[in-house]
């Protein structure tokens, strides 16, 4: 029986589909360090356990994730093969098995770029994602500065990233980087259709499909992540970073005028 370690993920298998919760409402679903390091594992016993032909991820109605834990990534910045959050990279990309996102409310961040590495992503329409790593005096990470652009082109790319602007679940479908939106009202019962259906598909099959869709991407995902690692450190020990978290504990606009 998969069974999550902590409060913050809630897992529940239910007709061969394991779904893993965020479940951090009073951090608006931030994800610590410890729900970073669960989710890597309990995806990873996902992957291996015969009675799970389907994982989804999803959060709360009002956040699917805000994003890291600023504080508690600040006081572990050092990215190395062990760090949680590579872990449950490392493990959601390389789940052999089909994964499915369910977003609704605020997803942020890794909120976004972790979507490029599900199989299905069903969200409301007023979902806000965002990719705002610049306006934190970062770069694009988890490969998303090489996916996003092949899904939506160079130049809507630059404007997602380098404006760093929220967007609404909609206009991610429109892109192509959900596979559909809908009225939030209606999402729960159209993805858990789809997902029961997905479910009930030559588990096999499946997974042999799932392998080759993303086998001609694979190293320019790897090429990705190796550079946005080292763009991502160089950023962490930047003065325009500590700006902008100072700026953010304390409430006020960050100031990037001596930079």
């Amino acid at each position: 029986m998969i069974t999550s370690p902590i409060p913050q993920v809630v897992a529940r298998l239910d007709n061969r589909v394991l779904t893993l919760s965020m479940n951090r409402p009073d951090r608006k679903n931030a994800l610590s360090l410890a729900m970073y390091a669960a989710l890597a594992d309990l995806v990873g016993s996902a992957d291996a356990d015969a009675e799970v032909r389907v994982l989804v991820l999803t959060g709360t109605d009002e956040f699917f994730t805000s994003g890291n834990d600023l504080l508690d990534f600040m006081n572990e910045p050092q990215i190395h093969d062990q760090h949680p959050v590579v872990r449950f990279m490392n493990a959601l990309r390389g789940c052999a098995k089909p994964v499915v996102a369910v977003v609704s409310g605020h997803a942020v961040g890794i909120g976004t770029t972790l979507l490029l590495h599900c199989d299905l992503v069903y969200a409301a329409d007023d979902a806000r994602l965002q990719l705002p790593f610049v306006n934190l005096g970062l770069c694009p990470e988890y490969a998303s500065s090489y996916l996003v652009p092949r899904l939506v082109g160079q130049q809507k790319a630059a404007e997602l990233f380098l404006l760093g602007e929220p967007f609404s679940g909609a206009e991610a479908a429109s892109l192509g980087l959900v596979t559909k939106s809908m009225p939030k009202a209606e999402l729960a019962a159209y993805s858990a259709a789809k997902i029961n259906r997905l479910a009930q598909q030559p588990p096999a099959a499946v997974r042999r499909s799932k392998a080759l869709l993303r086998a001609a991407t694979q190293s320019a995902v790897d090429a990705s992540l190796q550079a946005e690692y080292a763009g991502f450190a160089q950023g962490l020990a930047s003065e325009e970073c500590k700006e902008s978290v100072t700026a953010f504990f304390e409430k006020r606009a960050p100031d990037f005028s001596r930079f």
